[in-house]
């Protein structure tokens, strides 16, 4: 069943979506967002900070999306935060430039076409009135006919399932005809077929997108390919790719290595190295006995379990199998099974304990061994592995339960290192210290493990074999070459965790001699911190993913056999890898158009008339690297100074927005190649990264109909409702939510905001004009702090932020001051100021929307898109902002207290303190309390309180505190602890300086005044007084006047009580 909503209704919807393809259209008519660089006699003679301060730029961008299905909503949100970015910019009077290409290098592509087709057209050919009810269900990686159960059945493969058997009909659901189905077998094909869909895609969302810089990747665009084969050569000319033998996750379906973006599993996992211990079989149990003996033809049999801890291996006790697991002997060489039997059939079998004190062991069941880590068999160390520990204290226990003779379990804990905080038996004393009780505590003896193994490696010495008094550290590596060295064991690896293809492969390790860029290196790995160090990463959860991702990445695999991509220029049988020819691509937008022309393959001339055989690598360092200009010359040398004064003006970039997930692998790699490659001036200034996009508080999913294209998306809101969405979705680096409902009353909120600026603006005869007054005041004042607020936000990529303020919020103000000046109406000046910077201040939002005010209602003779940001040029009176504030919070008090008094006559309830009796149904008046100073005793604690806060520390010494009020008598009083919690809660929400100001900058009397008009209308009152304490406690023995009620009042918080007016 479907978890989208469906529209009741469209008719509002489909208004805005005829203005939105009305404005599209003309903005691409009048090609608002071709930018280019200022001509170079306009930048001659100036400096870098001098061109900056007058011809300002702004050069965002994000990874650019495969080409191999329509985007959906989870690239708009990442597209949104350059797309919200960059509409801001232009409205600072920057020349922008956002551009948008077309990613094909690599897998995906090739696999779609090839992996599946032979037998999806054949069933297309016999099937072509086949429904999708007449078919069996299946995962998109084809017919599932009986129940599989395996390591790649799990995970993303089965996540992305969509119900549908051939691939003829995954085509179908994403909108190819089926006439053109049959065409996608050929890979290229997808390339001229994708493109413009997500290019109209961009335009229906109202992106502004410069298309002239545009382009695809692979061979298939001999520009892009020469200037990858550039990088490719520029990089392995300083040092930085290297060839060499090396363990890399591997496809034995594919044949190659197997990189992240090749991946439908696994993305970030890397290879896991072991050391795989030989134990040789000493004498079989009976029941493997039987079994094995005749079938290994007098073999020598060994069980070999995967450490990473070869230092303990003096500490053997025995070895493990799973009971249930099935155990293969196999013959050396080419890979042939000999037989399979349980683990169980192997439990009692005598094996030799290569380095072990106890140099003979047992094998013993464990219940938690995995057949898919490792060996399936693991050696047992009780005195430093919690699990072996406790495992072993299981099997004495319940030794018969187990099936265990307890003369295997003969054998105490042997100890190999020393810890200071540990002693001898880490384990032991670990599994002591979190009151482990059985083997079965798998969460607590998880915690154990990584206690047990950091504490070892960290702060032990070895105290046992060859390297006894050596550090772990130090000895770990040593041991391990001497177990290799002397046949006692080989090396093994294997990934971390489960990796799968996209070609629905398992995929496991090989050692391969393979290129590699040599990521890790200390020299470059300073470079890039230092890179790191000085730029802006918009969080510190992001700057933590860089950091963490620096500490541990080295050598990657740049080559690969088989796919679409650029060939390896010294070695053409090798393709450059998919995330190391996207690592440096940004600099390419700055001269794709003048080499290009616009056309996305690069099979046309551009406007330079350069072709690509004459890009040379020489052409590509005078552009990019200051290099010379090489002679014999390849072309004109001011064309290519045309090219170069492009990059010059617009590079580095100013930010790049990315999904968090490829912090681990491609944005890292973009600061190492940026180092490497560019001057430090060009080095990048900002990445910001998100998190995933959620849809309706789920993720997002085909088969649970959980999902939105991003036409969808548009087809279903229009874009600007969806927009808007997009921004209200989140800004952090944790999972945001595209909530349909909003995204439904976003549609209505824009409609009904066109239909008040259009009434409004129709007939300006009928509102106020001449002198203003103080709500007049208060509202421009609100308009201004808006437009402060919001440009911060906006500043900050705060996007969330930036609408509340700039939309949600800016329309309440306007409201408030509608009702307020009901009675005499709202100042012309003042609506026209409003509608004005709302259009402005949405623009970056809904810009369609705002287009349509600000050219229809405004009639303004230019686009919004070459409007300006609407700077007020002063900063707001705070004190009529705070009055603002004020009038609000108070009608809101003086509402919910007779909400509260209804509700309490209701049930019948009065205290004795109330007052006077008071019927809600008869004409009613209230009096407003003013209060002109604090009570005494709240000056005492807020005395306390300064006097024991440090500013330095910025901290408050409670001990003090509660020792000034015992002194001055008010440790007792009930009010004041309290009190002194909120007022510390106040210095932490709004800082110690505004807290201990507590006076206010405005006179309530005054301000109350001025709202009494409004506050008799809008809550039915015959009449409202105001009356400040003093005045009113010599009132105390009148009707009306109770000073239980007048005493509660503060300043900035008035009290009040309702009374009968008979």
């Amino acid at each position: 069943m479907a978890n989208t909503i469906e529209l009741a209704q469209t008719g509002k919807r489909d208004q805005l979506k005829a203005l939105e393809k009305k404005y599209q259209a003309r903005w691409q008519e009048e090609r608002l967002f071709e930018t280019n660089a200022p001509s170079q006699d306009e930048l001659r003679g100036l400096s870098s900070e001098q061109i900056m301060l007058k011809y300002p730029k702004w050069f965002g961008n994000f990874p650019y999306p495969y080409m191999n299905g329509s985007l959906h909503l989870g690239h708009a949100f990442t597209i949104s935060k350059i797309e919200f970015a960059a509409g801001y910019q232009r409205l600072l009077g920057k020349r922008v430039l956002f551009p948008h290409g077309l990613h094909a290098t690599g897998m995906p592509i090739k696999t779609k076409s090839f992996a599946k087709w032979s037998s999806s057209v054949k069933t297309l050919s016999d099937t072509t009135t086949l429904s999708t009810d007449e078919t069996p269900k299946a995962t998109e990686n084809g017919p599932t006919p009986t129940a599989q159960v395996g390591k790649a059945t799990k995970g993303k493969l089965a996540a992305k399932s969509t119900g549908l058997t051939y691939q003829f009909q995954i085509m179908e659901s994403i909108g190819v005809p089926r006439d053109q189905v049959k065409r996608f077998a050929d890979p290229y094909y997808w390339l001229s077929y994708f493109p413009p869909i997500c290019k109209a895609d961009n335009n229906a969302m109202g992106n502004r997108v410069d298309w002239r810089r545009s382009f695809l990747t692979t061979d298939i665009n001999p520009y892009y390919d020469s200037f990858v084969r550039w990088q490719m050569n520029k990089l392995h000319g300083l040092g930085k790719i290297k060839f060499g033998e090396r363990y890399t996750i591997y496809s034995p379906k594919d044949g190659q290595p197997c990189m992240d973006h090749d991946r439908s599993d696994g993305e970030g996992v890397g290879p896991q190295e072991y050391v795989a211990i030989k134990m040789e079989v000493v004498e079989w149990s009976p029941a493997a006995k039987a079994s094995i003996e005749g079938n290994v033809g007098g073999r020598t049999v060994y069980l070999v379990p995967a450490t990473l801890r070869p230092e303990t291996m003096y500490g053997q006790t025995n070895c493990f199998v799973g009971p249930s697991l099935k155990a293969s002997p196999q013959s050396r060489g080419e890979i042939v099974q000999l037989l399979e039997i349980d683990g169980a059939s192997i439990v009692g079998t005598k094996v030799n304990a290569p380095f072990g004190v106890i140099p003979e062991v047992y094998v013993l069941p464990m219940e938690s061994v995995k057949a898919t880590k490792g060996t399936g068999v693991v050696t047992s160390v009780p005195s430093d592995s919690p699990d072996d520990y406790m495992t072993t204290e299981d099997l004495r226990k319940k030794a018969e339960y187990y099936k265990v003779d307890p003369k295997w379990l003969d054998f105490e804990p042997v100890p190999v290192l020393k810890t200071v905080k540990y002693g001898e038996f880490t384990a032991v004393e670990v599994c002591k210290e979190l009151k482990i009780q059985s083997s079965k505590d798998v969460k607590v003896l998880a915690d154990a493990k990584e206690i047990a193994y950091k504490e070892g490696f960290y702060s032990g010495t070895m105290i046992i074999g060859d390297f006894k008094g050596e550090s772990v550290q130090d000895a770990k590596p040593k041991v391990r070459a001497q177990l290799i060295e002397k046949g006692l064991a080989v090396p093994y690896a294997e990934p971390e965790n489960l990796v799968v293809s996209r070609s629905a492969d398992e995929c496991v390790v090989a050692l391969m001699d393979q290129w590699y860029m040599d990521y890790g290196e200390p020299v470059w790995r300073a470079q890039t911190e230092k890179l790191l160090a000085r730029m802006n990463t918009w969080t510190l959860e992001t700057r933590n993913l860089f950091e963490s991702t620096l500490a541990w990445l080295n050598q990657w695999a740049c080559a690969r056999t088989y796919g679409l991509g650029s060939k390896m220029p010294w070695d053409p049988q090798f393709m450059v890898e998919s995330l190391s020819d996207s690592t440096i691509y940004m600099a390419y937008y700055t001269v794709a158009h003048l080499l290009q022309g616009g056309n996305i393959t690069g099979h046309t001339v551009g406007p330079l008339g350069v072709t690509a055989q004459q890009m040379t690598d020489e052409a590509w360092d005078y552009i990019f690297c200051n290099g010379p200009w090489p002679n014999p010359e390849p072309f004109p040398r001011e064309k290519a100074d045309a090219m170069k004064h492009e990059f010059d003006y617009f590079y580095p970039f100013e930010i790049r927005s990315s999904g968090k997930d490829l912090v681990q692998n491609n944005l890292t790699f973009l600061l190492y190649n940026h180092v490497a490659v560019f001057p430090e001036d060009k080095w990048p200034l900002s990445i910001r990264t998100n998190g995933h996009l959620m849809l309706n508080g789920q993720k997002m999913s085909k088969s649970k109909g959980n999902s939105l294209t991003l036409r969808e998306g548009i087809e279903k809101f229009g874009a600007d409702a969806m927009r808007l969405t997009l921004a209200d979705a989140g800004d952090g680096v944790e999972d945001a939510n595209f909530d349909e409902k909003t995204a439904n009353a976003n549609i209505l909120r824009l409609h009904t905001l066109l239909g008040w600026c259009e009434d409004m603006l129709k007939d300006e005869s009928k509102w106020r004009t001449g002198p203003r007054n103080y709500h007049d005041r208060v509202f421009e004042e609100e308009i201004v702090d808006h437009i402060d607020i919001t440009k911060h936000h906006y500043e900050t990529t705060s996007f969330k932020d930036a609408l509340k303020y700039g939309f949600y919020e800016f329309q309440n103000i306007r409201d408030w001051y509608r009702e307020v000046t009901a009675d005499v109406g709202m100042h012309i000046d003042l609506v026209q100021y409003w509608i004005r910077t709302s259009a402005l201040l949405m623009a970056p939002f809904a810009p369609h929307t705002a287009e349509h005010i600000w050219l229809a209602f405004l009639h303004e003779p230019e686009s919004i898109q070459l409007a300006r940001w609407p700077d007020p040029g002063r900063i707001p009176d705070r004190t009529l902002i705070e009055t603002g504030a004020y009038m609000r919070s108070t009608l809101k008090m003086i509402r919910d207290a007779e909400t509260t008094l209804l509700k309490k006559l209701s049930k019948g309830k009065k205290g004795k303190s109330d007052g006077p009796s008071f019927d809600p149904k008869l004409p009613k008046s209230v009096r407003v309390y003013v209060a002109t100073r604090f009570p005494e005793w709240q000056e005492t604690c807020v005395q306390a309180v300064r006097e024991a806060y440090s500013e330095t520390e910025d901290k408050v010494d409670d001990v003090k505190v509660r020792a000034i009020l015992t002194e001055r008598g008010l440790i007792k009083d009930k009010r004041a602890m309290p009190f002194v919690q909120a007022f510390k809660k106040r210095m932490q929400d709004f800082g110690a300086k505004v807290a201990f100001n507590r006076s206010l900058s405005f006179s309530e009397a005054h301000v109350l005044a001025e709202f009494l008009p409004y506050l008799k209308r809008s809550l039915g009152l015959v009449d409202a007084e105001v009356f400040l304490v003093d005045d009113a406690l010599l009132k105390r023995d009148e009707p009306g006047f109770t000073p239980s009620i007048i005493e509660t009042s503060e300043p900035g918080s008035p009290a009040f009580e309702y009374r009968n007016v008979l």
